[in-house]
This record gives structure tokens, sequence and C-alpha cells, in this order.
């Protein structure tokens, strides 16, 4: 039941993630940046602003996010065995041909040997 919840929880938690991932705004920097392409840079008049509330969301939720991947993928082994410890691979079964269906032809009898 708790796995259930924590997992639900956990799908909550990767869709907020995911969207205030992309509610962020650009910082203007990377490659653009350095080559002089990406226009006017928002961090011309200092050093980087302090955290906004964005920011702080996606560091929660990073948080969380990990720790619930990390509860769950131990939470979902169902025990101290590997994935694959409790599987020993299966010889293919052999099966015995069946009986002929139609009886075996009667040997021929041999010839009266010939006299010479």
């Amino acid at each position: 039941m708790l796995y259930y919840v924590t997992l639900t929880i956990y799908v909550l938690v990767c869709l907020v993630l995911i969207l205030v991932v992309l509610m962020q705004q650009g910082k203007g920097g990377g490659i653009a940046g350095a080559f002089g392409g990406g226009g006017s840079s928002q961090t011309a008049f200092g050093a980087r602003s302090g955290a906004t509330v964005l920011s702080r969301a996606t560091a929660v939720c990073a948080v969380i996010f990990i720790i619930g991947a990390l509860y769950l993928g131990i939470a979902g082994t169902g025990g101290p065995a590997s994935v694959v410890g409790g599987r020993a691979p299966q010889a293919p079964r052999q099966t015995t041909p069946a009986a002929p269906a139609q009886p075996a032809p009667a040997q021929p009898t041999p010839a009266p040997a010939s006299e010479k």
C-alpha cells in the first residue's frame, strides 16, 4: 500500500519538476552568449541574482525525485534477491516421438536356396 502511495506522489513530483523547469527563463549564457550571438545578457550588471521561487522549487523537486527513485528502487525489489538470482536457465524439454501411425512393413521371407 505504501509503495503505491509513494509511486503516485513520485509521478506527481515528476510532473511538477517538468513544469517548473519549463517555466524558468533562460539565463542567456552558453555557447551563443560566448560568441556574441545571444543578444543582451541578463547578467550584464553584476553577479547572478538570488534564487527565485522557481529555482528553489526545482531544487526541492529534484531532491524529492532522487530520494523517491532510491526508495522505489529498493522497495520494488521484493526481497534481498537479485533480479536474475532466482531464475536458473531451463533446459528445453525433449518430447518422445509418437508411435508410428503405420505398422512396420513385414520382412520379406528369404527364397529357398537353389542347388548349384
